[in-house]
């Protein structure tokens, strides 16, 4: 019993080192090219100086961190485990009478506790820096000017035109899919933020260009109440834009999701990218126990076969694979059109489904 602990301590401590040392790598690596980008991206930007630049990076690299981290789990296992054999140590290990899948329990439960931290504890803290660097990208680099917000007093929209002049929108409720807006509140300021007038409507319904604004009362200061039947309002919103402004659910942290989803749906507002993405973040930690067993089918048994550099790339070819179909898969749920609860475990079951039956067959087959 003491040699069987002191072994899976052994695997445990080989795997942790490999993974980590892959993880840092990439994590470099793809933080040197998102500066490259934004460097390319700001540099006709006058406030977009390196530094700015270099922050910007620095806050996106929580969320580039964690969509890396099962391909840091499948190659430091295919790394680990390769020495291992190249040593001889699993050969050894096979010989004293120790399975493989005795040898590989660590390493799935070492993935399984990494992906239990970062979606429980590190998720929350890459939503604040992605949502912190989606803000200055907005400012700096897409210098929009439209804004949303949902919350649980309504709906806020607030526009600006070419002169600088402001509307602040308020909405108790999205009343259909076709973005009818009840008990509608419009505030006008001009481009010195002076309030110049407001309107209060029955409903207000986005049309290509413009707000048509029904049943309402025009109040401007030392002038009587003026009420309408119609207005138009010009606007550059479309139904998609404000879908798309809402809170990115890379943004909204694992523990925040569900209210948000909730409160999206009693507003009126599709919650499938939210709920999808939620679904996603549960089957993290059991996608990185199923990049354990991909790996391990392609450098268990590498130095008996032979063939070790190709045996590599077809490890490499399957992670990206999985993340070819996962992005398919992904898309087909986010359209509706499979279940998301399908959409977003498909691509963990089929990998666990895989790496489970590649083993039986290599090693008990």
């Amino acid at each position: 019993m003491h040699v069987a602990k002191t072994f899976s301590a052994y695997i445990a401590r080989q795997f942790s080192a490999w993974f980590g040392g892959v993880f840092a790598a990439m994590v470099v690596i793809t933080f040197l090219l998102d500066y490259i980008e934004l460097i390319r991206r700001g540099g006709a930007k006058i406030q977009a100086t390196l530094g700015l630049l270099l922050e910007m990076a620095a806050l996106k690299l929580p969320h580039t961190a964690q969509e890396v981290l099962p391909f840091a789990i499948l190659f430091g296992t295919m790394l680990a485990f390769w020495r291992l054999t190249r040593n001889n140590e699993l050969v050894v290990a096979r010989a004293a009478g120790v399975s493989v899948w005795q040898f590989l329990s660590p390493a799935v439960i070492v993935a399984f506790l990494i992906g239990l931290v970062a979606v429980t504890i590190f998720n929350p803290i890459a939503s604040l820096t992605e949502a912190a660097y989606e803000k200055l990208e907005g400012h700096i680099l897409r210098q929009g000017s439209d804004q949303l917000a949902l919350s649980n007093a309504g709906l806020w929209l607030r526009q600006s035109d070419q002169a600088g002049n402001q509307i602040i929108i308020h909405a108790g409720k999205l009343a259909s899919q076709q973005l009818v807006l009840d008990s509608v509140t419009l505030f006008f300021f001009n481009e010195l933020t002076q309030f110049t007038s407001r309107i209060d409507a029955k409903s207000a319904r986005l049309e290509s260009g413009d707000w048509v604004i029904e049943n309402g009362i025009r109040w401007a200061p030392d002038e009587p109440p003026h009420p309408f039947d119609e207005i138009h309002l010009a606007t550059t919103l479309t139904p998609r834009k404000i879908e798309e402004s809402f809170a990115s659910p890379d943004t909204m942290s694992f523990w925040d999701l569900p209210g948000f989803i909730e409160l999206l749906e009693q507003s009126g507002f599709p919650a499938q990218r939210h709920r999808l993405h939620f679904n996603v973040l549960l089957a993290r930690p059991f996608l990185l126990c199923a990049m354990v067993l991909i790996a391990a089918t392609f450098s268990l048994r590498m130095q008996r076969r032979g063939g070790a550099t190709l045996m590599i790339v077809g490890g490499v070819a399957s992670g990206f694979l999985l993340y070819f179909v996962s992005d398919i898969v992904f898309a087909l749920g986010l359209s509706t059109k499979i279940p998301v609860t399908l959409a977003a475990w498909t691509p963990t079951g089929v990998s666990l489904i895989f790496g489970t039956s590649m083993l039986l067959h290599l090693e008990d087959g």
